[in-house]
């Protein structure tokens, strides 16, 4: 059932009414933006092409400038035939983004896995607010369902990748979506912006009081967010068993994001009856991206191959035949780590 907006009186403002952006019941928005200089985000690596996701103005736009146009860049899948498809979403404290290491390297691994992948650059704080990022992961969401075919995606097996606030980010469009509206204008605005499945690390999932964080998500709330902003933004808060299947990673030895938020949004997970896996290493620090290559924390290796099975088992990636390898794949990366004494810790 689509969800209906509920907002506190005199709270929406004129620049966000009629943007198709799906808010939780009862949720305030962040105080009114001041504009500020926009951080210089550098494009990812080894992208095909770049999409613009509303040619036009995304709505509540302050300016032209490259951090007011949200968009994809685009890595398609190797190999032939209609794929799944991945929205790849970079953290940095909804105040800047970390498009290589959560963002371009995802997108890598996925296509070289047969998974067409697009890494999102959505619209930070200072400049940008709640709702905004979210307005344009849902669009990120729609414009792959409705360009599925152009794309040689599947409509219905798109998922998101989410990193700290970008998995924030993913969870929140996990919990929070609508199925369209027929009578839009905008044809991409007609589908569905519910994403098949999520997979969230280490990603900020609860604002609960009782978890120990760092910070209050100022770069999505503002300076001075109100306890129900808290409650309105807290994903843990918004599951149901609509939410889409998640697998959810963390660590322990992470000092940033508690993995307590991990745990959190997986017991939700389970009382809505919604299907989650719960991976929680105990060492790593907040930030480990795909966990290859650290030679410090070899068991974080397994991560990216705790993935594939993940995918492969719901059908959201292709099992190689027996033998083979995914097309384009290393030789080195996470299939070739199958029985490697490399992850033999001693």
């Amino acid at each position: 059932m689509k969800r209906l907006i509920f907002l506190l009186a005199g709270l929406i403002s004129p620049a966000w009414a009629g943007s198709g952006v799906r808010i939780a019941p009862q949720t305030p928005l962040a105080p009114k933006t001041v504009l500020k200089p926009a951080v210089k985000i550098k494009a990812p690596l080894g992208f095909a092409k770049t999409i613009v996701l509303w040619p036009g103005g995304a709505p509540g736009a302050l300016g032209r400038e490259e951090n007011d146009v949200p968009k994809m860049y685009v890595y398609p899948a190797v190999g032939e035939g209609v794929r799944s498809s991945v929205i790849v979403m970079p953290g940095g404290g909804y105040r800047n983004l970390m498009m290589e290491k959560e963002g371009a390297a995802e997108a890598r691994w996925l296509s070289a896995h047969g998974v067409t992948a697009f890494v999102l650059e959505y619209r930070l704080g200072q400049r940008y607010h709640f709702p905004a990022p979210m307005q344009d992961g849902a669009r990120a969401v729609r414009y792959v369902r409705s360009h599925a075919d152009e794309l040689g995606v599947a409509k219905d097996r798109i998922g998101v990748w989410g990193f700290s606030a970008g998995g924030h980010l993913a969870g929140y469009l996990a919990a929070v979506h609508d199925k369209g509206d027929v009578k839009a204008v905008d044809p991409i605005e007609r589908v569905s912006d519910r994403p098949d499945f999520a997979i969230l690390s280490y990603a900020r999932l609860s604002l609960d009081a009782s978890i120990p964080r760092e910070t209050n998500m100022e770069g999505l709330l503002g300076d001075h967010p109100t306890l129900e902003m808290y409650r309105a933004v807290s994903i843990e808060r918004l599951v149901t068993k609509d939410t889409s299947p998640s697998f959810i990673f963390s660590t322990t030895g992470d000092q940033t994001v508690n993995a307590m938020n991990a745990t959190a949004f997986y017991d939700a997970m389970k009382r809505a009856g919604a299907p989650a896996e719960l991976h929680i290493f105990e060492r790593g620090p907040h930030g480990a991206g795909l966990g290859m290559n650290l030679k410090t924390l070899p068991e974080l290796a397994v991560f990216p191959l705790l993935v594939e099975n993940w995918m492969q088992i719901h059908g959201w990636m292709v099992v190689p035949k027996s033998g083979e390898q995914h097309p384009g794949q290393h030789p080195e990366g996470p299939v070739a780590l199958r029985g490697s004494s490399s992850l033999r810790l001693k």
